[in-house]
């Protein structure tokens, strides 16, 4: 069905709905945390794609979102106008990729040794129920940092996912990250159930906002004066806050993606 639905979408400047492009978080907003994206929110999102431009932007690399919301027969790029994974550092729109930056050309090698260092030792002496494995994982645009580390099952995430809440370990961690390295110029963001992402200041998910205000300059493009977003963590200090809050945005705070799927159908009468 989603197939289908992309290959015969209007082109950009036929949308029905003038000027409007939806955006959405991944976890927790189109999918449950780190799990498949449902077959009823691909047959929504297609359903929508042929009213407004559609893109997601997820901190996650690429290969992350294929896997949650792609399928192995249908490349995640062909089911989304724009893809901006890694809040925008990698983007691609209509199947073909745009300019991208990085965090350790930004960075410098030097710093972010140290960086990785001091990270990896307060890991090291955190008392925590259980320890998994990738405590540091290194992205295109950002590190991500997880105490428990990123191969925990679900079940281990879950479990860890109250323990944080309980004792502000991710919250604990990112002050003392702070209080360390005062002057890299650094961003703190925790997102999902188990870790948070270190990246440069403005490199947070209003980042993929200059491709879309971009747009209107590219051949056949568009001026979205409308920019809807949904997320989850639209909280202070989670990582769709800056985005949600941004003038230049709609924002939509969702619990889950029931949420989402139901504000989708009452705002374009899906």
């Amino acid at each position: 069905m989603a197939a289908v639905a992309a290959s015969v979408v209007p082109a950009l400047a036929d949308r029905p709905v003038k000027n409007t492009i939806c955006l959405f978080d991944v976890d927790g907003t189109l999918t449950p945390a780190r799990r498949t994206v449902s077959p009823e929110m691909l047959q929504l999102l297609s359903a929508l794609r042929h009213k407004v431009a559609i893109g997601f932007v997820g901190g996650s690399d690429l290969a992350k979102q294929q896997e949650q919301l792609g399928t192995a027969q249908i490349p995640v790029t062909t089911l989304f106008d724009f893809c901006f994974a890694e809040n925008g550092l990698t983007a691609y729109r209509m199947g073909q990729p745009l300019a991208s930056h990085s965090f350790i050309k930004w960075i410098g090698e030097d710093n972010y040794k140290k960086l990785v260092r001091y990270i990896l030792h307060y890991v090291a002496d955190l008392d925590l129920p259980v320890k998994r494995g990738t405590f540091v994982e290194f992205r295109n645009g950002m590190i991500n940092v997880s105490p428990i580390g990123r191969n925990a099952s679900v079940q281990e995430r879950n479990d860890y996912e109250k323990f944080d809440l309980e004792h502000k370990i991710r919250a604990t961690f990112v002050e003392q990250i702070k209080k360390e390295f005062p002057d890299l110029g650094l961003t703190y963001s925790i997102g999902g159930q188990i870790s948070f992402d270190v990246f440069p200041q403005g490199w947070d998910k209003t980042y993929c906002l200059q491709h879309v205000q971009n747009e209107k300059n590219m051949p056949g493009g568009v001026d979205y004066t409308t920019i809807h977003f949904f997320g989850d963590k639209t909280y202070k200090g989670g990582n769709d806050w800056e985005i949600y809050e941004d003038p230049r945005t709609v924002g939509h705070s969702v619990k889950n993606p029931e949420e989402t799927m139901a504000e989708l159908k009452k705002l374009f009468d899906l």
